[in-house]
Order: structure tokens, then C-alpha cells, then sequence
């Protein structure tokens, strides 16, 4: 395994500071805010110094019911050799559901879901995992989430899981100490039991997080200071094994470059001094009793290994599909709460889903905060009750906007003007069109907003 170092998410609001830090040895950026053809100079200038740089993905949605998608594929890969990176990595999640596995209409999260850990679940990611490191140029290396809400009967721990995952497939693993620690307060899960389980040797690098607490609930957000609890589990982890590299991500709301240093030397010191003091890592758990016809293990436990087939008959996709698609509408759609779930955790997960997307549509189209000001958030978040994702980012900034204007819900003139020469300006055809049906659209449009 190669050995990456200390090293930091790279945000282009902090690309000139992580250039200048002492101790840098790798950086990761997000795969889907690189073009291949256009790399941003500091990354550029880094890797002239001979600094490694790992595109992370969060796109592909790896333990969704659908295969990946080719040309998401074949732009990870383009990533990946652009910046001559040794690996890539992506989420054992699923960001999109619905489509026509299951019949019903295509919806998109905005985030990373968890995936039940169900013999299904894993059967399908397994095939998908496959698919995707047949199509990239390195190594891939996957990373377990963050979650709020539970799976109903889930048949495997999350160490098991993946254990069976790295066996199937020989995929690399990505752990999040900061999401193991998210997953202990939200759902009770002992970060100690899941390191006991994880085949440790699989593991390509560590990701370390900062978040916060608001009711019993932990939120991930990337954008607060480590606390010592992920250091604690961060510790947990280096006793049992060195890993291969460490990285602090923070996603928005950076701090002094100093305070990023000072977080960067806490996460060395909790490794060196965890590796130091270490314990002999614990005993691996021997093969998983075999599948009996009946699905039973002949120890009489339920077998946790699945069989090839009920990916690739379809049989396990549809029947994960339905499953997603069902829990998907209910947090993004308002449909009723599937059997099982807790709802109070599934109120909570739509309100971040919901916060989630306003925040990024504000990123994608800044326009829209600078027109609305501060009745963005409260128009959008009453936006987004009704209408889910279906196409990205930023075909919902345009959706947005069109609600606003064609449900005569702004009262302000001069706002209304400003929304809708932006609407106009980025709906229609670019460069404009001169085919008469084109203009007649565009023409209705016009008439139509002066209304």
C-alpha cells in the first residue's frame, strides 16, 4: 500500500494557503470540480512539487440500484490520469434513485445515502464496485458514511459489511474516523466493534472531520474543528494499524490557515502516538460460514455472503431499487414514510437534504442570493418541499427560479425583473438561437414573465 503522508481536502477557497503549509505531503480534491483539460494552477504548481493528488468522487453512486453510469466512469478515469494520481475514491452510498428499474420517476438526493447492509445491498454493490474498477486506470478505494437514519432489518454490521465487500472484491477501503464516530452518536454503533472488524490491511487512507451536535444528533458538516472525540477513534484506529496516509477535510467556513496548521499537527501527534503505544491489532474473523440452499448458514446465524447471481439476474437490483426509490420519494418528495423507518430520523434527514441542496444552489448560482438577498433560504426551502431534484445542480437553480416567477410569488418589481433577465439568460439556447421555434420560446417566455 502506498504511503501517502498528512495531507488536506483542497478547496479552492484555500488553495493558496494549503500551498504555503509546511507538511503538506498530498491533497484530495473533489473529482466532479476538476475538468481534466483546465486543471486549477495550484493544483498544477503542487504537483510540479512532487505533491500527490487523489480525486475524490461523489457522484457515482456506487451502492445505487442502476450500474454506474459510463461517462461518469469515463470522467473519473480522465481525472485520475490528468492528475497522475496513484488511486481514486469514491462513497459506498447512493445519491439517485427511481428511473426504470423500478418504474417511477427519477430522483436525485443532493447527498450520500446510506445503503442497507442487507445481503442484497451488498450483492449489488459488489457487481458495481467490479464494473467501476474495470473501467479506471488505478486502484479504487471506497469510504464508508456518515448517517442518520437505520435501515429496518439489516442482516450485518457495518465492519462485516465491509469486511465481505473488501473479500468479494478486493476493493480498497477509505475509512472516515469522523463519520464512524457520527455513526456511534446517531445510531449507536461502538466505533471500536467496527475497527475490531474492518480488514485493516485494506485500508488506502484515513479521512478526519470536524461536525457538531444539535439535539441528540450528530451532524457531519465538515465545517467545524475536529473535536477529541474523532481524534479518540482516529487513535482507535492507528493502535491497530499505521495507516497509509491521514487527511483533515473541511468543506466550507475555513478558518485561519494557522488553525488549519494546528489541526493538521493534532492528527500527527494522535497517530505517531497511537502507533507508538499500540496494541497487537486484533484477531481477524475466520471465513463467514457457508450459505446453506435455504440461505441459512450451516452454524445456524443467517449466511452474510450473497451469490453472484442475484446481482445480475436483476432479482437483487430491482429489489434494492424499489427500497431506495420508496425511501428516497418520502425524504425528498414528501410520500409517506416507508414501514420501519423512524420518523422523527427521517424528518431530520429531509431538512438536511433540503439545506444541503439551497446551500450548493447557492455555490452553483450566486446570482440567485445576490437577487433574493435574504429570502433565499425561506423561498427555497418552501421550493424544495415539492419539488425534488431530478437533473443536478444546476438545472434546479433554473427550476427555482421559474417557480418563483410563474407562481407569482415575488411582490417585488425590481426583483422580479432581475430573476427573470437571469432566468431568460441561462434557460434559452447558448449562443441564441436563430431557428424560428427557438425564438418563438424564447418570445413566450418574455410574454409570459411580463404577465
Amino acid at each position: 500500500m502506498r504511503n501517502l503522508g498528512t495531507g488536506i481536502g483542497w478547496r479552492p477557497e484555500i488553495a493558496e494557503a494549503v500551498e504555503r503549509m509546511p507538511g503538506i505531503d498530498w491533497v484530495e480534491a473533489v473529482a466532479e470540480n476538476i475538468c481534466p483539460g483546465h486543471l486549477p494552477e495550484s493544483l498544477v504548481r503542487l504537483r510540479e512539487r512532487g505533491v500527490t493528488v487523489v480525486p475524490h468522487g461523489v457522484s457515482l453512486g456506487l451502492g445505487g440500484a442502476d450500474r454506474p453510469a459510463e461517462a461518469k466512469l469515463a470522467d473519473l478515469a480522465a481525472r485520475a490520469e490528468a492528475l497522475g494520481s496513484p488511486l481514486v475514491t469514491e462513497h459506498i452510498a447512493f445519491v439517485r434513485a427511481g428511473g426504470a428499474l423500478t418504474a417511477s420517476p427519477l430522483l436525485e438526493a443532493g447527498h450520500l445515502l446510506p445503503v442497507p447492509r442487507t445481503r442484497d445491498a451488498l450483492d449489488v454493490l459488489c457487481e458495481n464496485i467490479r464494473i467501476a474498477q474495470d473501467a479506471l486506470p488505478v486502484p479504487l478505494a471506497v469510504e464508508n458514511i456518515a448517517a442518520l437514519i437505520c435501515w429496518p432489518g439489516e442482516e450485518m454490521t457495518e465492519g462485516q459489511f465491509l469486511y465481505d465487500l473488501v473479500d468479494r472484491t478486493g476493493v480498497r477501503l477509505l475509512i472516515d474516523v469522523a463519520n464512524l464516530h457520527t455513526n456511534h452518536v446517531n445510531r449507536g454503533e461502538d466505533p471500536a466493534r467496527a475497527l475490531d472488524e474492518l480488514p485493516v490491511e485494506a485500508i488506502a487512507y484515513v479521512h478526519v472531520a470536524g461536525g457538531f451536535e444539535r439535539d441528540g444528533v450528530w451532524h457531519d458538516s465538515h465545517a467545524h474543528a475536529v473535536p477529541p472525540a474523532v481524534l479518540d477513534v482516529l487513535a482507535e484506529l492507528a493502535s491497530r494499524v499505521r495507516p497509509p496516509g491521514v487527511l483533515l477535510e473541511r468543506d466550507e467556513n475555513f478558518p485561519a490557515p494557522s488553525e488549519l496548521e494546528r489541526e493538521l499537527t493534532a492528527i500527527r501527534e494522535t497517530v505517531d502516538k497511537a502507533a507508538a503505544a499500540g496494541v497487537p491489532a486484533p484477531t481477524r474473523p475466520g471465513p463467514r460460514p457457508a450459505a446453506t440452499a435455504t440461505g441459512a448458514a450451516d452454524d445456524g446465524s443467517a449466511s452474510l455472503v450473497g451469490t453472484e447471481a442475484d446481482a445480475t439476474d436483476g432479482g437483487a437490483r430491482q429489489r434494492v431499487g424499489l427500497a431506495q426509490a420508496a425511501l428516497l420519494s418520502a425524504l425528498v418528495g414528501g410520500t409517506p414514510v416507508p414501514e420501519g423507518f423512524d420518523r422523527t430520523r427521517l424528518a431530520v434527514q429531509a431538512r438536511a437534504l433540503a439545506g444541503k441542496r439551497a446551500d450548493v444552489v447557492a455555490k452553483v448560482a450566486p446570482e440567485l442570493l445576490e437577487i433574493l438577498t435574504q429570502g433565499y433560504r425561506k423561498a427555497f426551502l418552501a421550493y424544495a418541499q415539492g419539488h425534488p431534484m431530478t437533473d443536478g445542480y444546476r438545472r434546479d437553480a433554473l427550476d427555482f427560479a421559474a417557480y418563483l416567477l410563474f407562481d407569482g410569488r415575488l411582490q417585488d418589481a425590481d426583483v422580479r425583473r432581475r430573476l427573470s433577465e437571469w432566468w431568460l439568460e441561462r434557460s434559452g439556447p447558448a449562443p441564441l438561437s436563430q431557428r424560428p421555434a427557438a425564438r418563438l420560446v424564447r418570445a413566450t417566455r418574455r410574454v409570459l414573465l411580463r404577465r
